[in-house]
């Protein structure tokens, strides 16, 4: 019966329809947890050892790590609680909006637009990546995994180990009966195949949002054998998302979601994607911080903690240029946060920026069809 309702109600609702539905309600679920004060906490902490500015946390107990590493806190931090001071080096966040402060989102996800060839696509990766592909592609091909224990296996073999590998205890696992719901109805499970060897596996997805297609990864999986070995993970990796990639392309999609991953500008997963034509997009993440600039100090604070935000529906990027470094230093730092996606830059700065330092880093987003406005904002 339950089943019967299901496959009526995707009848008459659209998919673009379905997915802000899903939206909502994981947005309201989320809501209704941080409305629960009474799990609030209020405590005050560093970041980093040798920061001078202080974070004063108003949230949910359970949040408060997620948040440190949002914010590129050091783990050594962990349980290092300050007494209450008052600061103008103080950085508020919370877990509702607060006056003056930035929507920071908790994850985004990296969206390559299909609209070109994959050539045009592929022209952008790095040499290397470029050669390694070449010459590695014609060995692996894409199964897909249709039965039971071939969901199973690749479930317990690999899906679940490499999460755990990746982020220990904390890891985020997959329920087995969505991974079987998602591998026989909402999308598919491929295996990948080095020869007669599987060496990985794809778990993806279709989501529609505004009319257009996307086909979205949910988790890659890969054997022991593999994640235990740096440089066999890092071939197989490249050459399990390249093939992603063309099955998106062979198949008409418009986008390819090469997947969710900590909103931090300089995280090294999300700098991964960008290298790969993967643009940063909110897509179907909910998830907010608040974060208030320090009184004093923001262009400092944010050389050493950089950060998405949203205004709107739009996604910003904060980027500090203190009093200290210098201009190839400053170029250097932000190399790697030439994100497609955004519709605005700000530059926190001590003093007003050389032009030829503007240039630089404005050169970054030069290839991108519309880039982003860049602006100066002269902190305190």
């Amino acid at each position: 019966m339950k089943e019967n309702i299901a496959a009526l109600m995707r009848q008459l609702i659209s998919p673009s329809v379905r997915f802000e539905l899903r939206k909502a309600m994981s947005w309201l679920r989320d809501i209704v947890s941080r409305a629960c004060f009474w799990r609030w906490e209020i405590v005050r902490f560093k970041l980093r050892e040798d920061s001078h500015f202080s974070v004063l946390y108003m949230g949910r107990k359970t949040q408060r790590e997620f948040v440190k590493v949002l914010m590129g806190g050091e783990s050594s931090q962990g349980d290092r609680q300050l007494k209450s001071e008052s600061s103008s080096q103080t950085v508020f966040v919370s877990d509702l909006p607060t006056s003056g402060a930035l929507c920071v989102p908790q994850y985004l996800s990296a969206v390559v637009p299909l609209s070109r060839s994959i050539d045009d696509i592929t022209a952008r990766y790095n040499t290397e990546l470029r050669r390694s592909l070449r010459k590695n592609r014609s060995r692996y091909r894409m199964k897909q995994a249709l039965n039971d224990d071939e969901i199973q296996s690749a479930d317990v073999q690999m899906l679940k180990p490499y999460a755990q590998a990746r982020h220990g205890t904390a890891a985020s696992q997959i329920e087995t009966h969505e991974v079987q719901r998602v591998a026989k109805n909402a999308g598919r499970l491929d295996l990948v195949m080095l020869e007669d060897e599987v060496v990985a596996c794809h778990l993806g997805c279709v989501i529609t949002r505004v009319g257009k297609r996307y086909w979205s990864t949910i988790r890659f999986g890969y054997p022991e054998a593999v994640y235990s070995d740096a440089k066999k993970l890092r071939e197989i990796n490249s050459i399990t998302t390249f093939m992603a990639l063309e099955w998106a392309i062979e198949n008409g999609f418009d986008y390819y979601d090469i997947g969710t991953c900590l909103a931090r500008p300089d995280d090294g997963l999300l700098e991964w994607k960008r290298r790969r034509g993967g643009d940063v997009d909110t897509l179907g993440n909910y998830g907010y911080v608040f974060i208030r600039l320090p009184k004093r100090g923001a262009a400092q604070f944010l050389w050493e903690t950089p950060l998405f935000a949203v205004e709107g529906k739009k996604l910003t990027l904060h980027l500090g240029l203190p009093e200290g470094p210098s201009d190839e230093e400053i170029a250097s730092r932000y190399r790697e946060m030439g994100f497609g996606g955004l519709s605005k830059i700000y530059l926190h700065c001590a003093k007003q920026p050389e032009a030829l330092l503007l240039e630089t880093l404005s050169s970054r987003y030069s290839h991108l069809k519309s880039p982003p406005v860049m602006e100066a904002v002269l902190a305190s």
